[in-house]
């Protein structure tokens, strides 16, 4: 096992977009990167990538929806380090065509399948739930564990509720119902580990030209991470159970 002082920080999704440039942001600080992605080869590629950057990294075989690789990541990571100091769940869904395929504003809840609602909420809620609980353990063991969930604006009920916000005529159910039950596992958590050394926040990355962002977002994708990483290395005296962008907070 390794006496590292270095952070180490498992990015889920961290081969690629948002979670790729989180790891950036990261690795600039001197963290460790385990880079969690569901192909073995396209984790390492990225991971590759980042050490021709100058960063210390390595790939971990992370499929979120089955639990046998959260028991070997656990394993893997207790074996090499003994602890885990951050834990950016970054890996998600969009079902594009299904609910975001319709330009100009829409809604699906009246149309949105239970197959697609039920996809959805594997990848982006149940999964995420399952990765913490089992790592969990091995963040109680850094002097200063920071959990970041990725969330999204399309999980503030304040907002969605507001005729007059930005994201008002932009409804697509299945994914925005998973992103704010990922605010509520954030405030949940964040209250049960108070009286502890670790920080659980949701983060709002913007919208941002990726994959799934598209070439129309506002924001460049090196912007993307900057919120996530903001989280991931907050100092002692830093928030917890919140929801930010960019230092802002939003409105659940």
């Amino acid at each position: 096992m390794s006496t590292t002082h270095q952070r180490v920080a498992l990015i889920t999704g961290g081969n690629r977009g948002l979670g790729l440039q989180t790891a950036k942001e990261l690795g600039s600080q001197g963290i460790i990167l385990l880079i969690g992605a569901r192909s073995l080869a396209k984790g390492e590629a990225a991971a590759k990538e980042l050490r021709k950057d100058g960063f210390e990294a390595e790939a971990i075989r992370l499929e979120v929806t089955d639990p046998a690789t959260h028991a070997k990541a656990y394993k893997h990571i207790e074996s090499l380090y003994g602890r885990l100091d951050i834990l950016v769940n970054n890996a998600g869904v969009e079902k594009e065509g299904v609910e975001f395929g319709t330009p100009g504003g829409f809604n699906t809840t009246s149309t949105v399948s239970q197959d697609v609602l039920k996809e959805t909420f594997d990848i982006n809620f149940f999964a995420v739930v399952a990765l913490t609980q089992t790592l969990l353990p091995l963040i109680r063991k850094s002097s200063a564990g920071r959990i970041v969930n990725l969330s999204s604006i399309l999980g503030s009920l304040t907002f969605h509720s507001d005729p007059s916000s930005p994201i008002y005529e932009r409804k697509a159910f299945a994914y925005d119902a998973t992103k704010t039950a990922i605010n509520a596992f954030t405030v949940h958590l964040a209250a049960e580990l108070r009286n502890t050394p670790i920080k659980v926040n949701s983060a709002h990355p913007g919208w941002v030209k990726t994959e799934l962002g598209g070439s129309g977002a506002s924001l460049d994708i090196t912007e993307g991470g900057k919120t996530s990483a903001w989280l991931a290395t907050l100092p002692d005296d830093g928030p917890t159970g919140g929801y930010f962008h960019l230092g802002q907070r939003l409105p659940w």
